[in-house]
């Protein structure tokens, strides 16, 4: 049974203190599984332009290339930030029917141009000085870097519409 590692109403910043987190109680005893993110999926309109824009103008590497023919010539893409491999995002096709109805694709489709199908976020140690390099790569953001209770925070989209949000965070005061 999973059950809460801590049980508390909030989150508190102590030195080497770790989020809650849901893990097998007998696996505590013997170290544990550590289960982590490696993968997350966007939505894009054309895989190409998404990747122009992830490697080019963002600076991530490609992680993965692969066109599978069995699979009507599914390509799995994916692309991650440079000093972290073991982090990638699949820019993911907007698939045809059997796997998504016309219908379904095109609601898919609206909410990316809104910007409502998911948002990632990246962290800097200098988000004026990130803002300033994308620019010059040709980047356009929705909002310049801003003072927030966490830290600096910005906004840019990419080519399908995907939200992405890119932070300087910022210790935070104990209470």
């Amino acid at each position: 049974m999973l059950t809460p590692v801590h049980n508390a109403a909030r989150f508190e910043k102590t030195a080497g203190a770790t989020a809650p987190s849901l893990v097998d109680e007998p696996a505590l005893d013997k170290g544990g599984t550590v289960i982590k993110i490696s993968t997350a999926q966007l939505w894009v309109n054309d895989q190409e332009e998404a990747l122009a824009f992830y490697t080019e103008k963002l600076g991530f590497e490609v992680r993965a290339d692969v066109t599978l023919p069995e699979l009507g010539n599914f390509r799995w893409l994916t692309v991650g930030p440079a000093g972290q491999p073991d982090i990638a995002i699949v820019l993911m096709a907007i698939p045809g029917p059997p796997v998504m109805d016309a219908e379904t694709a095109e609601q898919v489709r609206a909410l990316m141009a809104k910007g409502f199908t998911g948002t990632v976020f990246l962290t800097t140690d200098d988000c004026n000085a990130a803002y300033n390099e994308l620019r010059a790569r040709g980047l356009e953001f929705v909002e310049a870097p801003e003072e927030r209770p966490y830290g600096i925070d910005s906004s840019f989209r990419d080519p399908s519409g995907n939200n992405i949000r890119l932070m300087e965070v910022r210790e935070l005061a104990e209470v």
